[in-house]
């Protein structure tokens, strides 16, 4: 298979368009939570339970099984109709957000992951944000990182900056982002989105299988003002069998997520295509790295992302490819 069989070429439109001012919502919006599951059964009642067990009343709980292998399925329908239950082939996160995100009806979505937990009154201060400030389209707060039994606190990440309005759209457009965002760590269980502008992003590409997050996340930077709420308003659980974290080949897998991301942001948004650019010179960088590469897949999509770029773009990502590598020496 050619290398754009499996990238397709980049859209004559792009999706990425300003986010209008929004009009007041209703005094009880309805709230759409999406958890994502695969093989996470011994954490998914945890999950679930804090999900229906917020202050806010008005939400509905939609769970998408991504073909677990474990007793995940029966812990889901014995939730009867409390929850909305998806079951599907194994496909990856991405096919995950996008068949949960199909069923929702919420003018307001949030996701979770099933080895999470949100605390109780998180809806309620994300709905008064949505209300208060209708020209943002996305919050996103940092997690308390705890240990597999939720008890054991993490040391916390420290914060650069404050909380409130952020505009970061000329940054991402300039391929900056740097350190505007007071928190680094903006994972699954910290994004709420209005829904318009989750239909700017989503359906997302399916190859994107794994923390699939960080195309939302950059794609609602470049299309929409938004809330940082420095708030941990839920846990983020550290175990081994996180899907990424603890991975033995992780530093090959953040290469293909870098350089995934970096594609298909620009195909999909090339307004924010120099952020992209820098994204990938990273991920080529962190690739060339790796002991194994032989990668077939992410060697072709390397070389139909520069034959993409203008010979002006194509000079500026191999030498900030350089400066990565030289750092990493």
């Amino acid at each position: 298979m050619n290398a754009s069989a499996m990238f397709p070429a980049a859209n004559s439109t792009s999706k990425l368009t300003c986010l209008a001012a929004q009009p007041p919502m209703n005094a009880t919006p309805l709230v759409s939570i999406l958890i994502n599951n695969y093989n996470y059964a011994p954490f998914l009642t945890q999950a679930v339970d804090s999900a229906l067990r917020q202050t806010y009343e008005n939400i509905e709980v939609i769970v998408v099984d991504d073909g677990s292998t474990d007793n995940s399925w029966q812990v889901i329908k014995s939730y009867g109709d409390r929850i909305v239950p998806i079951a599907k082939k194994n496909g990856g996160q991405a096919s995950a957000f996008n068949a949960g995100f199909e069923k929702s009806q919420g003018d307001i979505v949030c996701f979770l992951d099933s080895d999470d937990v949100f605390l109780p009154d998180k809806l309620q201060k994300l709905v008064d944000i949505f209300d208060r400030y209708r020209e943002v389209g996305w919050c996103f707060h940092p997690l308390e990182r705890v240990d597999n039994d939720l008890k054991q606190y993490l040391a916390p990440e420290q914060y650069s900056g404050a909380p409130g309005p952020y505009d970061l759209r000329k940054l991402l457009r300039r391929g900056k982002l740097g350190e505007a965002m007071p928190f680094k760590s903006i994972v699954t269980s910290g994004m709420c989105f209005r829904r318009e502008l989750l239909e700017k992003i989503l359906p997302m590409p399916l190859e994107i299988r794994i923390t699939s997050d960080d195309y939302i996340k950059y794609a609602a930077l470049g299309v929409s003002k938004g809330y940082i709420l420095l708030e941990n308003l839920a846990l983020q659980r550290i175990h081994p069998s996180n899907a990424y974290t603890f991975r033995d080949d992780r530093p090959l897998l953040r290469a293909k997520i870098l350089l995934q991301t970096a594609y298909f942001l620009r195909r999909d948004f090339p307004e924010i295509k120099a952020y992209a650019n820098n994204l990938f010179s990273l991920g080529a960088a962190e690739f060339l790295q790796q002991s194994q590469k032989d990668d077939q897949q992410l060697h072709r999509l390397v070389k139909d992302y520069y034959a993409s770029l203008s010979f002006l773009e194509r000079i500026k990502v191999k030498l900030r490819e350089r400066y990565y590598l030289g750092r990493k020496r």
